[in-house]
């Protein structure tokens, strides 16, 4: 059995322990620093680059972190690191570097982003990455077929479903109803076959959360951002994914 329990033993820190006031962004090098030192888990974000690399960055489009805008899939990934980052000395970080400043201090939660495509480019050049690494680290996703591909392409490496009661929506979303209610109610569970759920704060609690938890899946409950979500979660769920506060 896969020893999960790195995954509830402290706070994971939701996109590094960023302020922007303290010239710290989400997803740098300066917000991964601080959650390590303040003894948090850390939780970022990959997207792809034009050039098949992860790269740590929570956005599709460049426009709300950078100077520069677009896609960010339109990219290399040594453009991408030249691109100043707004109010902040750090530039962007791929994976690879992610992990090498890291280096095994604390747990790494990855979330693999995805746009309901099929493309699974990203959770290939993921998996390859995190099965390598020689620390703690776990990947997820909104998609459950990233996270069966994550299954495949590296299955020592524990993997989760990002999920939300209301069925995701917008460009990108799924599409049918059956694959809506699948993702929001977490059906899909023999075909992603994920090993831990990190579920939204504001739909807690719920019913798959407790199905969940009766199978000894551990449930992280995201993003809490007060005290009160604080116990929320606490309810409900095994650990936190926080921001804008210190647990």
């Amino acid at each position: 059995m896969v020893d999960l329990t790195f995954l509830t033993r402290r706070p994971v820190a939701h996109r590094g322990l960023h302020d922007r006031s303290a010239g710290r962004i989400e997803n740098t090098a300066s917000a991964i620093d601080a959650a390590i030192d303040a003894n948090y888990a850390v939780e970022v974000d990959v997207q792809l680059s034009r050039d098949a690399e992860a790269m740590v960055f929570h956005d599709p489009t460049l426009e709300r972190l950078t100077v520069a805008d677009g896609a960010l899939a339109n990219f290399n990934s040594n453009a991408l690191r030249r691109i100043p980052l707004r109010d902040t000395s750090d530039r962007m970080m791929s994976l690879p570097e992610l992990f090498g400043r890291v280096n095994g201090r604390m747990p790494v939660l990855i979330e693999v982003k995805s746009d309901f495509s099929g493309d699974l480019r990203l959770a290939r050049r993921a998996a390859r990455l995190a099965s390598t690494y020689r620390g703690t680290c776990a990947l997820m996703s909104f998609d459950p077929k990233v996270v069966a591909a994550l299954a495949e392409f590296a299955p020592g490496v524990p993997r989760g479903i990002v999920a939300q009661r209301a069925p995701l929506t917008g460009e990108g979303a799924p599409c049918s109803l059956k694959d809506r209610l699948a993702q929001a109610n977490l059906l899909h569970w023999r075909a992603s076959r994920f090993q831990f759920v990190a579920y939204r704060v504001g739909d807690l609690p719920a019913l798959p959360v407790r199905v969940a938890r009766a199978f000894s899946v551990p449930v992280l409950a995201w993003t809490v951002r007060t005290e009160a979500e604080r116990s929320l979660a606490s309810k409900s769920a095994d650990q936190i994914i926080f921001e804008g506060f210190r647990p």
